[in-house]
C-alpha cells in the first residue's frame, strides 16, 4: 500500500506551533494561575522563533489575552484539556505539496473526558481551511515520532493498548501509520515512563533530533524504578536502523531525580522538548546539575539553534511538558518524500 501522505520532521519549517490554554481547575493542583503562567512562558519563548496561536475557552479568552503578548494569536473553542499535541491534528502533506491534518481517534488516552478534546482537531483544520484525513486509529500525537525519510517510533503500550485500539495487530498500526504518515519503518519500543497517565508516550522516551539521529532518554541508576524500560527502549533503539538499513546517530541524556507526587511519580523527561524555527524549547526541573547536563547535550544536538530551558515544574504536575503543550504546524515544502 503507497501512502499519499507524508509526515515532515519536527526540525522542518514551521508555519506556527499551537498551543491550548489551560483550563481544568481539578488537574493542575498548585492552581490554574500558576499552570497559566508556565504554558505562557513557553508561548512567549516560542514566539520569539515562530508564530504562536493559543486556543482557549470563550470564557477565557480574555484571561489568555491578559496573559499573553499581542503577537501570539488566541483563537476559541469548547476544551476539556490543554494537551494539544494529542488532541490536536497532526499536519501532513499530500505529493502535489497540499496540507493536510490527520485526525486520529481520540478517547482521552482510555480515562479521561474528552468529549470536547476529541473535536479540536477538527475544529482546528476547518479553522485553517484544511483538509482533513480521518483515522480509525485511537491515537495522540505525543504517541508518534517521525524521521521525515519513512520511519516511526511507537510503543506497544499505547497503539496496541486495549484502553485504545482493542483486537488492533502490529500490522494493523503500521498499515494505518503508512496510510497517513507515509510510514513504511515502524520502530517498536514496548513502554515508558513509571507513572505516566498517556501509558508510555514516545514524546517521554526518544525523538529524532536530525538525520539519522536520535536523541533517548537513560538511567544509569540501576535501582531507578525506569532503569529497566529505559536500558531495554536503548538496546532496541542501538539494533534498529532507517529505511535504508543504515543504523541511527544514537545520544542519550539522563533522566531527572525522582520526584513523586501524593505518591505519584512526575513523568519527567529531558526529550519532551519543542523545536522550533532557529530554536529549541526544553524543561528544567529544579535539579541544577541535571538540568545543566542536559542542556549542554541538546545544545551539542542543535549547534545551528538557540536552546531555550524553561521551568516545566508546574507542567509536569498536569501530566505532561513542553511536547506535549504544542503542536508545530508545517510550512508549505516542495521536496516531500513517499513509500
Amino acid at each position: 500500500m503507497n501512502s499519499r501522505f507524508f509526515m515532515p520532521p519536527e526540525w522542518a519549517e514551521h508555519e506556527r506551533c499551537w498551543m491550548a490554554w489551560p483550563c481544568d481547575e481539578e488537574q493542575w493542583i498548585n492552581g490554574l494561575d500558576r499552570a497559566r503562567f508556565a504554558f505562557s512562558q513557553v508561548a512567549h519563548a516560542i514566539a520569539e522563533f515562530e508564530p504562536v496561536v493559543m486556543v482557549c475557552r470563550p470564557e477565557h479568552q480574555s484571561d489568555a489575552r491578559r496573559c499573553l503578548s499581542e503577537r501570539i494569536q488566541i483563537v476559541t473553542m469548547p476544551l476539556d484539556d490543554s494537551w494539544i499535541r494529542d488532541s490536536g491534528p497532526t499536519f501532513v502533506f499530500d505529493r502535489h505539496g497540499r496540507k493536510h491534518g490527520v485526525d486520529w481517534t481520540f478517547n482521552g488516552w482510555g480515562k479521561f473526558p474528552h468529549d470536547q478534546d476529541r473535536q479540536v482537531a477538527s475544529t482546528v483544520l476547518a479553522h485553517q481551511s484544511v483538509p482533513r484525513i480521518h483515522s480509525p486509529l485511537v491515537n495522540e500525537g505525543g504517541a508518534i515520532h517521525v524521521d521525515g525519510r519513512g520511519t516511526v517510533l511507537l510503543t506497544e503500550s499505547v497503539q496496541l493498548n486495549a484502553n485504545r485500539n482493542p483486537g488492533w495487530t502490529r500490522h494493523d498500526v503500521e498499515q494505518e501509520m503508512r496510510r497517513t504518515l507515509g510510514a513504511t519503518n515502524v520502530i517498536w519500543l514496548p513502554g515508558g515512563l513509571v507513572d505516566d497517565d498517556t501509558d508510555g508516550h514516545i514524546d517521554e522516551l526518544a525523538c529524532f533530533i536530525g538525520e539519522g539521529k536520535i536523541l533517548a532518554l537513560t538511567s544509569t541508576d540501576t535501582a531507578d524504578d525506569n532503569y529497566p524500560i529505559l536500558q531495554e527502549n536503548g538496546r532496541i533503539l542501538k539494533d534498529s536502523a532507517d529505511c535504508d538499513g543504515h543504523s541511527w546517530q544514537l545520544t542519550r541524556v539522563e533522566q531527572p531525580p525522582a520526584r513523586y507526587v501524593d505518591g505519584v511519580r512526575q513523568a519527567m523527561s529531558y526529550v519532551n522538548f519543542y523545536i522550533a524555527n532557529q530554536g529549541v524549547v526544553m524543561p528544567a526541573y529544579g535539579c541544577a546539575d541535571y538540568d545543566q547536563n542536559a542542556l549542554g547535550i541538546v545544545k551539542n544536538c542543535f549547534p545551528d539553534r538557540e536552546v531555550v530551558q524553561i521551568d516545566c515544574q508546574e507542567i509536569v504536575l498536569g501530566g505532561g511538558n513542553i511536547h506535549c503543550i504544542t503542536q508545530q504546524e508545517p510550512a508549505f515544502i516542495k521536496e516531500v518524500c513517499f513509500a
